[in-house]
């Protein structure tokens, strides 16, 4: 045994793929923010764990890892996947750690996590993703839990997490949801925790909610939320319900009277005067109100007594009268809540009805009509009319790869309840006005690989809850000025690979709340300083792969919400000074690299700091970057194939490097000597003036005891680096 083991291991060291570490007594293989353009089909058949992050996979292609059998753990951060193929996780029967975050990942497809059958955790936080599939995750019978944190989801359908039987925890914060089907979070009879904060939900999703009846945690914070109606919640196990930092200006008295094992309600930071006593909620023991302007009068009193009845603990302190503005509730006496003359208080909101379903069954000849999950599909029919009939109540419509060539007026009349809208690869190249007509629900419409060079704003016409616009892959060659101004509630918008030479004043116009914007691959030369200004809304700029030669810094003042932007693979050469400056006080995620950038100025970086999470500036020309001692909160920081010339001008980065956590790949490619060592290793800096200062505590191999005394010649107040301080250092 001891023999075979010794052998296994020896061919696991003889395979073992450059530029990857492999650790063969713990099965382990690292192959960290190298250029790994595919998975590697040399790892060792044994490996258990496998870090992939930081590459450039773009795709995993079917039955990528079949040669890595016995994987238990895989690493995906950061590899700018773009594409999961059906079954590229096929043959991973062992795998209980998945981590897909910080990738492009858009649309997760049925077959997509095949195979997966022993699953326990899956990230995908940090991707683009903008719809799911019912089906995606049927695979995934072992799931405990799933994290969706920070993509693009605005709509959950039916059924949406069916297989999913022990999943606990399911992670939601940070999207756009604001449409949840009433069947969404049916069949995940295990889940105890969901988090639904940061979204955008105006009114309370009870229908969907009742389906939770072992969850204990609800976080439904920092969402639109204005009005809980009667009866609202009916989750029998629920104990902690979070709606902090939302819109609420009322509560129903019986609002949670279906919830009775509540304990902690938190209402931090609304909008609330008052509340009744909330005299269904029998089990509370503690509500949070801090931060609301609460009225203090005998309007409160009612409320005030059933907290020492029911012994309620509350957190929270008056706004009004004056004589009594700052005093917390519990320390309050009935008789100092008098009421003089007030106005009556507001009309109770009334939340939004939802619509009904139409419950025709009827489906077009050839197409399939999913009664269930309430989708219709004719893909691939070879029709050449878009099929009408289809079920009043159908939700998703999947028409791709049929040859339409022309959506005309009407198109999809009877579809009122209709939300994502498949048109891929139909070779339209006309959307006449009038076409979207009656799509009242309508929130994604995907136009990926047709032939459209212009649209007009009539074609979106009764279609005014659109969010998501995908015109990836068409003919147009300048963003076709004003056809947004019909969909005030657009927010993302797909334009890459395309044409477009410019982005023009107007072109924009009416998109107020467009939030990402995605112009990679197209041929943009120039951006007007006003081309943005109705954006203000804007987060994600997604400019990669275009022909500018200098950062378009003056288009990008008036965009206080900017926390991406990403301008790779653009012939800039040179970076003036403050480029940034308009968006220094929100940018977080920058990226530069494959430029072929030769020089950055010493300001270039003038008012960025702590908030940037993540740089990259691999694969460039510079010699020599400037000062980032402050970008104190950097999580990512990229330098892999850049040129640095490691003589004395570049000593405090060496420096700055050695005191990061983080991998940066940071190599000298001069002088000859340094050639291909990394920075932070380079001997180069042991005769620098100053090298003495600064190094205690350094562990350095190569450090001769002569080297490191401080220098007697007299230090000029001056740094030796241009970019970095040397009181940083």
């Amino acid at each position: 045994l001891l023999l075979l083991t010794a052998a296994l291991g020896a061919t696991a060291a003889a395979r073992c793929p450059a530029p990857c570490v492999c650790d063969n007594l713990r099965a382990h293989v690292l192959c960290l923010n190298g250029s790994l353009m595919a998975i590697p089909d040399t790892i060792p058949e044994l490996t258990k764990k496998l870090d992939l992050r930081g590459n450039s996979f773009m795709v995993i292609p079917a039955g990528a890892f079949l040669a890595t059998p016995y994987l238990t753990h895989l690493d995906l951060q950061r590899c700018k996947v773009e594409r999961l193929e059906e079954g590229a996780f096929r043959g991973l029967g062992r795998l209980v750690y998945l981590n897909l975050a910080s990738n492009s990942i858009a649309l997760l497809y049925q077959e997509s996590l095949d195979g997966l059958f022993s699953l326990q955790q899956l990230i995908l936080e940090g991707n683009r993703i903008e719809e799911i599939q019912p089906g995606a995750f049927g695979h995934l019978g072992s799931l405990t839990v799933l994290d969706l944190r920070a993509n693009a989801l605005v709509y959950l359908p039916d059924m949406v997490f069916q297989g999913l039987q022990v999943l606990r925890w399911l992670r939601l914060s940070h999207n756009a949801l604001h449409v949840l089907g009433s069947e969404a979070f049916a069949a995940l009879p295990a889940l105890r925790r969901l988090s639904l904060d940061h979204n955008e939900l105006q009114a309370l999703p009870g229908e969907a909610l009742t389906r939770l009846d072992g969850a204990t945690r609800l976080d439904l914070g920092h969402n639109p939320i204005t009005y809980v109606a009667e009866e609202a919640l009916a989750m029998a196990s629920l104990k902690h319900l979070f709606l902090d930092h939302a819109s609420l200006q009322d509560v129903a008295p019986d609002a949670f009277a279906r919830s009775p094992q509540l304990r902690v309600l938190d209402l931090r930071e609304n909008q609330l005067q008052g509340l009744p006593p909330l005299a269904g909620a029998g089990g509370l023991a503690r509500v949070s109100l801090d931060g609301n302007p609460l009225l203090c009068s005998c309007l409160l009193r009612p409320f005030h007594k059933w907290l020492a009845r029911a012994r309620v603990q509350a957190e929270g302190a008056c706004a009004a009268p004056p004589a009594l503005r700052g005093r917390s509730l519990d320390s309050l006496k009935p008789l100092e809540m008098r009421c003089g003359r007030l106005r009556p208080p507001p009309s109770p909101i009334t939340p939004p009805e939802q619509p009904r379903a139409a419950g025709s069954r009827q489906c077009p000849w050839g197409c399939v009509c999913s009664p269930d999950f309430h989708h219709g599909s004719c893909e691939n029919r070879d029709l050449r009319e878009i099929p009408r009939d289809f079920p009043g109540d159908t939700r998703l419509l999947d028409l791709r790869r049929n040859p339409f060539r022309t959506v005309p007026p009407d198109a999809f009349t009877g579809l009122k309840e209709l939300v994502s809208l498949h048109l891929q690869s139909c070779s339209i190249r006309a959307l006449h006005p009038g076409a979207l007509r009656g799509l009242e629900s309508l929130v994604y419409l995907y136009l990926t690989d047709n032939h459209l060079s212009t649209l007009e704003a009539a074609a979106f016409e009764g279609a005014p809850q659109l969010a998501y616009l995908d015109l990836d892959h068409n003919a147009f060659t300048h963003v076709p000025a004003g056809a947004f101004q019909l969909l005030p509630n657009l927010i993302s918008l797909h334009l890459q690979h395309n044409a477009i030479r410019e982005l023009a004043k107007g072109d924009l116009a009416g998109a107020r709340g467009l939030r990402w914007l995605y112009l990679a691959g197209n041929a943009i030369r120039h951006i007007a300083p006003a081309a943005l200004a109705p954006t203000k809304m804007l987060e994600k700029l997604q400019l990669e792969g275009n022909h500018l030669s200098e950062v378009p810094t003056a288009a990008l003042w008036g965009l206080p919400a900017l926390s991406e932007l990403r301008l790779s693979r653009n012939p800039i050469k040179h970076m003036g000074d403050s480029v940034f400056l308009p968006v220094a006080s929100s940018l977080q995620h920058l990226y530069l690299d494959n430029m072929g950038l030769e020089r950055i100025s010493p300001h270039a970086f003038t008012g960025l700091g702590p908030k940037i999470r993540s740089l990259y500036l691999e694969s460039n020309k510079m010699s020599n970057i400037p000062d980032m001692s402050n970008f104190t909160g950097l999580e990512i920081l990229n330098l892999q194939d850049v040129p640095f010339h490691c003589d004395c001008k570049l000593l405090l980065l060496h420096r700055w490097i050695n005191k990061l956590n983080l991998r940066v790949g940071a190599t000298c490619g001069s002088p000859a000597e340094a050639r291909g060592l990394k920075v932070k290793l380079s001997t180069t800096f042991l005769t620098c003036p100053g090298w003495g200062r600064g190094e205690a505590g350094e562990t350095n191999p190569n450090k001769t005891k002569a080297a490191s005394k401080p220098s007697k010649k007299k230090r000029s107040g001056k740094s030796p680096a241009r970019g970095f301080s040397k009181s940083r250092a």
